[in-house]
């Protein structure tokens, strides 16, 4: 049996839109608190506000723009919001006193929320259902690859160059990715809603959260507040313990291993179904994390990186398929959305919480009792869709077969 095409002209573009606000986004994440602390004599909190609020602006702009694509449609959003992405990273250049600095970093996010939910659910929507694991797992990989260039490029731009030339670099990557976003054809907008509206109490919130991916998002948020302290501390616990210059080599160990291994663990959330995927997925990301916690050697802390983008890495883009299943087409933005908002929750309130107990965990400590919280989010996840995920499973045997059937595109 033949699989439905993957590798479409309108995958290939949002897929390398996401890339390139991804990496807008990292390159900025890395670089911003050291320009404010540089530049306008930042206090260390001050300059975490500003690398900071960018993220409760992404949580701003998903909730506005999931409902919002069931109106105007998923490939306007993506242009308007890709267009609007070149004037923020422009602003930057304005930004003469802190106070400027930290509105722009708030418009800027929530633009970055718009931008990234409308590539989102343009891929939710042309993805072939059958083949959603995997195509969700390809198209993640451009994020993959601007964690590991993004912080690289930062780094380089910050310490050889003028720092404003971030900004000028940041507002072509802009520019590129909203000329590509009219190269996506009319079949990848997502269709106008003709259902009913809900009606009832939950009727408002269900205008900016699709309740059945809320589930999966209260996994990913525990998931994503346990990861948020490594990348937010891991250049502060690698100087504590003597392990910078493979702290440096980190981010891209982490990318290759899940280049490697995305593309399999996506067929097998396909074939074998979410459960065969998730379970192995964050039992490797709790000994990941673990061993984090005690590195001391170099080849031990690239180890750790290796064990948490096989477990981290892998199961992000396989809840973001769970997230998305069995939603109806019209409302696949607000799916999407959903989604995010509860990964920027987690990475927005994990940084502050988890600093606030380094003074009585030091690092070490806190990444062991992160490896426990993971561990516990395993029976959660069994008991908000594992549980009913394993049953619909061991239902259709046959539609198991069905899809684990015929050649790779």
């Amino acid at each position: 049996m033949t699989q439905e095409k993957l590798w479409t002209g309108a995958f290939v573009t949002a897929t390398v839109i996401n890339f390139l606000v991804f990496l807008t986004h990292f390159l900025l994440m890395v670089t911003i608190a050291s320009y404010a602390v540089l530049h306008f004599g930042a206090a260390p909190d001050t300059a975490g506000l500003v690398a900071g609020i960018f993220i409760i602006g992404a949580l701003l702009g998903r909730l506005a723009t999931g409902r919002f694509l069931e109106k105007a449609g998923s490939r306007r959003v993506l242009s308007a919001s890709t267009g609007i992405f070149i004037v923020t990273s422009a602003l930057y250049f304005a930004a003469f006193d802190l106070a400027t600095l930290i509105v722009i970093r708030l418009i800027h996010g929530m633009v970055f929320g718009a931008a990234s939910t409308a590539a989102g659910t343009i891929v939710a929507q042309i993805i072939p259902a059958g083949r959603r694991g995997e195509g969700i797992g390809y198209y993640s990989i451009g994020a993959i690859l601007a964690v590991a260039l993004g912080p690289f490029l930062g780094v380089l731009l910050i310490s050889e160059a003028h720092p404003r030339l971030i900004f000028l670099v940041t507002s072509v990557l802009a520019a590129c990715s909203f000329v590509l976003s009219f190269f996506i054809g009319r079949q990848a907008d997502m269709p106008a809603e003709t259902e009913t509206t809900e009606t009832g109490a939950g009727s408002r919130l269900a205008g900016f959260l699709e309740f059945k991916s809320v589930p999966i998002s209260i996994i990913i948020l525990v998931i994503g507040f346990s990861y948020s302290g490594l990348l937010t501390f891991i250049s502060l616990y690698a100087k504590e313990i003597h392990l910078e210059k493979a702290a440096g080599f980190y981010f891209l160990v982490y990318a290759v291993t899940v280049l490697i291994s995305r593309p399999f663990s996506g067929r097998l959330y396909d074939v074998r179904g979410a459960n065969f995927v998730v379970y192995p997925c964050l039992i490797v990301f709790a000994a990941g994390m673990l061993l984090f916690s005690r590195a001391a050697h170099p080849a031990v802390l690239l180890a750790a990186g290796v064990m948490i983008a096989l477990g981290y890495g892998n199961f992000i883009s396989s809840a973001q398929a769970i997230a998305i299943r069995g939603v109806a087409p019209h409302r696949l933005g607000l799916a999407t959305s959903t989604f995010f908002i509860f990964v920027d929750l987690g990475f927005g309130a994990g940084p502050y919480l988890q600093g606030l107990l380094i003074p009585y965990t030091g690092y070490r400590g806190l990444y062991g009792i992160m490896a426990g919280v993971i561990l516990a989010a395993i029976p959660l996840y069994y008991i908000l869709y594992g549980k009913k995920a394993g049953a619909e499973r061991s239902a259709a045997p046959e539609n198991n077969k069905n899809i684990s059937g015929g050649p790779n595109a």
